[in-house]
């Protein structure tokens, strides 16, 4: 067994000058994917660095591209399939996209191209869920969620259950936690934890929910802040009338208070930004510029006391979506983990940015890392 460490390349092109051409790329619709010329300009341009490659745009897929490229900059995610761990995790039957995507992971880091082509992934993923096959756009949370669902049912192993309720009232029940686990569950699975109180017998319940991806109501039209977006999640609300909860000590149907929190806070959280409102038949898309902190995110303020740990998150990766809800083009911002940069990527459109660019009224998707960014180091037998 030997191996392999992933050093930086070389010197990069003009910033400012790369920047600008990417911002001047706006599609309603992906219709360059036979397109190659920014690939040979970029090759020319500029020596190409491990991780940082464009994929091939395969017919309105840049929703797919985007979601690759931010799962392509988790580091514990990048280490895992480069060194060879999911070969034993395996389950049988399941695998076949689970392989594909370990063989695009080690493409997209320790090949020589400038891009390439996910065809293979997108073929695997399409055999389980033939929506993604179809040259249609599709929604890049989605198509997040079912490729970590995909992962982890093909990667999972079982262990033993175990519960929580020690030291809890005799009148507080919680869920057991899931018996599965796999690489996706332990970077990005989280646990909230809902406090229920009867407002008539004032008797609490406690249930417990996994998630892998938060979704985020947006409070302001006009602007706002990441933290503003959180307050409006775990902010307590009312349930009356048809939300009523079903109270097992007054053994009928009564208004309730409800509060959210983390009971469990992943490694790695995903925020999802919900910019398409439907009210009654009116759809419509929220342009708020949210302001986000590529560092420091402390969201100690939101996790149950028992669990707090004060846990910091640093941004890895932002989904922008541009257009409207009936179509409009995907690209991701990544910080690269060799040399500390971010960077654009448009299809086979890739670019050094600078910080200041990461801030965009386009996002979608956040990812945040509370661990230190390292360079994954990749085994192989020769």
């Amino acid at each position: 067994m030997q191996h392999w460490s992933i050093h930086p390349g070389g010197e990069e092109g003009s910033t400012q000058q790369c920047y600008q051409e990417s911002r001047s790329h706006r599609f309603t619709e992906c219709t360059d994917y036979s397109d190659t010329s920014s690939v040979k300009e970029s090759s020319m341009a500029q020596q190409h660095s491990q991780g940082v490659t464009g994929l091939r745009n395969l017919g309105n897929t840049c929703y797919m591209n985007a979601i690759l490229q931010c799962l392509c900059s988790i580091t514990p995610l990048v280490e895992y399939f480069l060194s060879g761990k999911y070969i034993t995790a395996l389950q049988k039957d399941s695998g076949e996209a689970a392989t594909a995507f370990a063989y695009l992971m080690t493409d997209m880091w320790l090949g020589d191209s400038d891009c390439v082509s996910p065809e293979v992934f997108r073929a695997a993923i399409g055999k389980i869920y033939p929506a993604f096959l179809k040259r249609t756009q599709q929604d890049a949370q989605e198509f997040l969620i079912y490729v970590l669902n995909e992962l982890h049912e093909a990667l999972k192993k079982y262990r033993r259950k175990k519960t929580q309720e020690n030291g809890l009232s005799t009148k507080c029940y919680r869920k057991v936690a899931s018996s599965e686990s796999s690489i996706i569950t332990r970077l990005f699975e989280g646990q909230l934890n809902y406090d229920i109180v009867c407002l008539k017998c004032e008797n609490c319940t406690y249930k417990n929910e996994v998630f892998t991806v938060l979704s985020l109501p947006i409070p302001s039209e006009c602007e706002c802040s990441l933290q503003e977006c959180l307050g409006c999640f775990f902010q307590q609300d009312t349930l009356t009338w048809n939300n009523q909860i079903h109270c097992a000590f007054c053994e009928s149907k009564q208004d309730a208070a409800v509060r959210a929190s983390i009971a469990k806070a992943p490694k790695t959280v995903i925020f999802h930004l919900k910019r398409f409102d439907c009210q009654g038949r009116v759809k419509r898309k929220l342009r708020t510029d949210i302001h986000y902190p590529l560092n420091n995110l402390d969201l100690s303020p939101y996790i149950y006391p028992l669990f707090r740990k004060h846990p910091k998150y640093s941004l890895c990766g932002v989904v922008n979506h541009f257009g409207d809800l009936d179509g409009g083009h995907y690209t991701a911002f990544c910080k690269n983990t060799v040399n500390q940069t971010w960077y654009s990527f448009d299809d086979t459109r890739v670019c050094e940015i600078p910080d200041s660019a990461v801030q965009t009224a386009a996002a979608y998707l956040l990812f945040y890392s509370c661990q230190p960014f390292s360079i994954p180091t990749p085994k192989c037998k020769c």
